[in-house]
C-alpha cells in the first residue's frame, strides 16, 4: 500500500520539494556557471533538445551547453569531439551541465530518478519491452547510471531501466540518489571507451532485418 502511494502521489511530491530546495540552495552556483558558460562557450547558455518523456510525450530537456558551435568550411557542425572543450568536459564529468534539469523536474516533465530521457528518433527502434521505459517519468539519474552508466551496452541499460520500473520504491530512489552523488565525486563512467559522447542507439539485434 505504501509503495503504491509513493508511486502514484509521493514520488511527485518528493521530486518537487527536493528540486525546489536544490534550485534555491544552488542559485549562486547556477549564476556562476551561467556566466562561465556564456564567456567560454557563447550563447545560448542553455542547451534545449526535444526528448520523449512520460508515455513518450515530447518535452524540451534543459542543460548547460558543453560544446561550441564550431563548423567546417561547408557550414556543417564539427564532430562532437572537436566541439567539446576542456571546460565542457569538466561540466560533464561533474554532471554540473545537468543542473538545469531541475527545472524540468519542477515542471513535472522529469523525475529525480528514472530512466534517462533519450532521443526522439529512438522511439521506433525500441522493442515492445524496451518501450516500457516510458511508463514512468524520465530521471536526472537512474538505476543504469549507478550501475555502469556509459560503460554499459544499450541492452544492459534498458535491462536496468525496466528493472527499476518494476521495483522502484522510496528507499530505492534514496539509494540511487546517494550512489549518484558518490559517482559524481568519483567522476566514474562518464564516457564510453573511445567516444567523446554516447554512441548512438541503432536498435537491438532483434529489431534488425535478417537476410
Amino acid at each position: 500500500m505504501v509503495e503504491t502511494m509513493y508511486r502514484k502521489i509521493g514520488k511527485r511530491w518528493f521530486d518537487f520539494i527536493v528540486a525546489l530546495t536544490a534550485v534555491i540552495l544552488l542559485l549562486p552556483l547556477w549564476l556562476i556557471l551561467t556566466l562561465l558558460v556564456r564567456f567560454k562557450l557563447g550563447a545560448p547558455v542553455l542547451f534545449r533538445q526535444q526528448r520523449p518523456g512520460w508515455h513518450g510525450r515530447p518535452f524540451f530537456i534543459l542543460k548547460f551547453r558543453t560544446m561550441t558551435n564550431g563548423r567546417d568550411a561547408a557550414g556543417n557542425l564539427l564532430p562532437d569531439a572537436d566541439r567539446l572543450t576542456p571546460f565542457g568536459r569538466f561540466l560533464r564529468s561533474t554532471s554540473l551541465d545537468e543542473l538545469p534539469e531541475l527545472l524540468n523536474v519542477l515542471k513535472g516533465e522529469m523525475s529525480l530518478v528514472g530512466p534517462r530521457p533519450l532521443l526522439m528518433h529512438y522511439l521506433p527502434l525500441y522493442t515492445p519491452e524496451q518501450i516500457r521505459r516510458h511508463e514512468v517519468r524520465p530521471g536526472m539519474t537512474g538505476w543504469a547510471q549507478v550501475n555502469g552508466r556509459n560503460t554499459l551496452t544499450w541492452e544492459e541499460k534498458f535491462q536496468h531501466d525496466l528493472w527499476y520500473i518494476d521495483h522502484h520504491t522510496f528507499l530505492l530512489d534514496m539509494k540511487i540518489i546517494f550512489l549518484t552523488l558518490v559517482k559524481i565525486v568519483q567522476r566514474q563512467n562518464i564516457n564510453q571507451q573511445g567516444q567523446a559522447t554516447v554512441e548512438y542507439f541503432h536498435g537491438s539485434s532483434q529489431n534488425q532485418p535478417h537476410e
